[in-house]
């Protein structure tokens, strides 16, 4: 395995190039405007987290890692669309995201609403290139829609606003994140393995890396509301205060514990796998992260 930050920035530089290329086609078509509208969001850089993991759990079945690419951009517009929707007045009302104006507030409202159907569409057109076949092809596209709709990320973040005016226990946050964070993750680490033709043994050992380190990120993400900046953040911190974090209902340092030992079970989970050095780095960057 390469030096890990040049393994990563390949990465996100590979799913940048094929989203910019699938988007220029366009540039001629008379909704010009839409499409700007999503280029800004999806070309606004971010860590690039779940093409990352497609990728890696692609490489790691021993396949060429850009097989993964259709699936790993499909999900990167699945996430963008859903950060286009957080963000608008009926949601979460911010000004501001990756260090800039949130959508709406470039292109208004009703531009933000449609970028992001959009985005949403497209991604099945986009998943519907990879190289897979038959049931396999069928199977892929199902679990995409799953993790994004209404039993997953969608699903999410309905629990999230029914959630608001009141106190939730353990497992209700536990479910909310689940769906709402980890969702999408499990989408990536699971569609990586297909993409390489994988074993059933490797897709759920993908599979329950995805559920473990999405917990141990969505803890450090509502540890870092607290306890970040807006420079180090490039958004709007302090924002989660009322609503039910997970430092709402354990507190800081219990937080820490369980960003560690979550992180660390889901390292125990990659025994599946073969040269995980960078996979492991990848997780351990991730719970540890300051931004």
């Amino acid at each position: 395995m390469q030096d890990f930050d040049a393994c990563s920035r390949e990465y996100r530089e590979y799913v940048e190039t094929y989203l910019n290329k699938w988007y220029s086609r366009f540039e001629n078509e008379p909704q010009k405007p839409l499409f700007e509208a999503m280029q800004y969001s999806l070309l606004a850089g971010g860590k690039r987290l779940r093409p990352i993991f497609a990728f890696e759990f692609c490489r790691l079945c021993g396949a060429p890692w850009q097989n993964a690419v259709p699936f790993a951009a499909a999900i990167e517009m699945i996430h963008t669309y859903s950060l286009i929707h957080d963000d608008l007045p009926c949601m979460d009302n911010d000004d501001f995201r990756r260090g800039r104006p949130t959508n709406h507030k470039v292109f208004g409202e009703a531009m933000a609403v449609l970028a992001g159907d959009a985005l949403l569409t497209d991604a099945f057109c986009v998943a519907s290139t990879a190289n897979l076949r038959g049931s396999a092809m069928a199977d892929a596209i199902g679990i995409l829609a799953e993790c994004a709709g209404s039993l997953g990320m969608v699903g999410g973040q309905v629990l999230d606003i029914m959630s608001e005016e009141r106190t939730l226990s353990e497992q209700e946050v536990l479910d909310i994140q689940s769906r709402k964070t980890g969702a999408l993750i499990n989408a990536a680490c699971v569609l990586g393995v297909m993409a390489a033709g994988g074993s059933e043994e490797q897709i759920a050992a993908a599979g329950r890396f995805a559920g473990l380190l999405g917990l141990a990120f969505q803890i450090r993400d509502d540890m870092l509301d607290v306890i970040g900046t807006q420079e180090e953040m490039g958004k709007s911190v302090g924002t989660d205060a009322n609503k039910n974090t997970f430092v709402r209902l354990y507190g800081l340092e219990k937080c820490e514990e369980l960003v560690n030992r979550y992180t660390n079970e889901a390292i125990a989970s990659l025994s599946a796998f073969k040269d995980t050095q960078y996979i492991i780095a990848l997780a351990r960057s991730l719970t540890e992260r300051r931004t």
